[in-house]
């Protein structure tokens, strides 16, 4: 429980300080410059920023420090309770451990996107930071992705198998 009201508080903080990210450039926050990929494309985002962009992004990038530990963790909790529930001693069981130690391996890609992106944002702009902010966020959320579908299809099977243990 404590996770989860961790969790919802970082994520409207996280919006909050994204709000004034989104322009015409700029089209989905810090979404956008996590997936520039291109050091044309980031400059481009750098400079559709005005001073108080920028200062978002940074309280944004430092609330993503705290953010990924606490995603990280509310997600493999989750596996861990799914997984102990329907799938203990079956041939499925480790395909949860795997999915727990992926979503720690996405929380440190994000540690290193967040690292590049920090060096774009204090003007070291080359190529290099982008590529690094592109890739690990890339495979940073498809981690992720694959950790929610699992939690998604075992939620549905808990409640199948289980609608009185778990409602």
């Amino acid at each position: 429980l404590f996770l989860f009201i961790a969790l919802l508080i970082n994520i409207f903080t996280i919006r909050f300080f994204d709000a004034p990210l989104k322009n015409e450039v700029c089209k989905s926050g810090i979404t956008s410059f996590e997936l520039a990929k291109d050091i044309d494309k980031s400059i481009a985002i750098l400079h559709s920023w005005d001073t108080n962009a920028k200062i978002n992004m940074s309280l944004s990038l430092g609330f993503d420090f705290l953010f990924l530990i606490i995603y990280s963790s509310f997600i493999a909790l989750l596996i861990y309770w799914v997984n102990t529930v329907l799938w203990k001693n079956k041939a499925i069981y480790p395909l949860g451990k795997g999915l727990i130690t992926l979503i720690f391996l996405a929380a440190f890609f994000d540690v290193i996107e967040n690292i590049a992106l920090i060096k774009l944002l204090l003007g070291d702009v080359r190529q290099l930071w982008s590529y690094v902010a592109y890739y690990f966020a890339t495979i940073k959320f498809a981690i992720v992705f694959v950790c929610v579908i699992f939690l998604l299809i075992n939620g549905i099977i808990l409640l199948i198998k289980r609608p009185k243990k778990v409602i």
